[in-house]
């Protein structure tokens, strides 16, 4: 993630915390059973970049042991000191503005990560670089067009607000710079970058606790931003959270994208 004064979820608020969790209550299942895919093991070098949060992090560093090592970067590593022992190193790291902070990985990867970045292409490209010849890269990135609603099941008013609300979550990160549309275009463009045996999968998460975290978490998160550009009201979040927290509602996330291949 490239830093911005604009930037929407920041990691230091309270809420990006619970956020962390719920994207690893929802993702890491399909992010480690990608890696494995990969063949990641012992004494493995990755690249995990815009790291953020810390499951993937001390999973990678379970799965690459002692004789491996993990670089974490992000432009915020707050929530990152306590992995911050070997085999992992910490470092503050803006992918879409500088260069590589190593070279020569088996694997690098990013989650939710692309779609902030301004400037995707360099990223892409800067990540491709910092592999080895036949190193393998997971880029797993949101595609909020694909499927924009809150709740897909528009049947009452609870719904329809919550989609509303939705839309203009979606405004302002289309105003900060986020493609909304990036996910499906991963595959074509890791063929085009040059890299080979390029696969791809969606995972669509439709009702489950992790989902109503993730909402709460990010509409708490973002209820400033909403109410100050006039894309709702403070009643019309209190109310969406009421509703949010009864548990009668199906909330959705984004697909999230996940594309690999291989460096020649």
């Amino acid at each position: 993630m490239t830093p911005s004064d604009g930037y929407l979820l920041d990691n230091r608020q309270t809420e990006a915390g619970e956020r962390f969790d719920a994207f690893a209550s929802l993702f890491d299942p399909t992010t480690f059973r990608h890696l494995e895919r990969l063949g990641i093991g012992p004494g493995w070098r990755c690249w995990e970049v815009g790291a953020g949060g810390t499951s993937v992090v001390s999973w990678l560093a379970r799965k690459v042991g002692p004789t491996g090592t993990v670089l974490a970067t992000d432009i915020d590593t707050s929530r990152l000191d306590t992995v911050a022992r070997s085999p992992v190193e910490i470092r503050t790291h803006d992918v879409g503005a500088q260069e590589p902070p190593a070279r020569g990985f088996d694997v690098v990867h990013a989650r939710l990560v692309l779609v902030h970045v301004p400037d995707r292409e360099r990223a892409l490209r800067s990540m491709i670089d910092a592999l080895r010849p036949g190193g393998r890269l997971l880029i797993e990135d949101a595609d909020p067009a694909l499927q924009p609603l809150t709740c897909p099941d528009e049947h009452g008013p609870e719904e329809r607000l919550a989609n509303r609300l939705r839309q203009g979550f979606r405004r302002l990160l289309a105003e900060r710079g986020a493609d909304l549309s990036y996910g499906r275009r991963l595959p074509r463009l890791l063929r085009e970058a040059g890299l080979r045996q390029v696969e791809a999968d969606a995972y669509f998460p439709l009702t489950s606790p992790a989902c109503t975290a993730l909402e709460l978490a990010t509409v708490r998160q973002i209820r400033g931003r909403l109410v100050e550009a006039g894309l709702a009201t403070d009643e019309d979040i209190d109310r969406h959270l009421a509703n949010v927290a009864a548990g009668g509602m199906d909330l959705a996330t984004a697909p999230m994208i996940s594309a690999w291949g291989r460096k020649v």
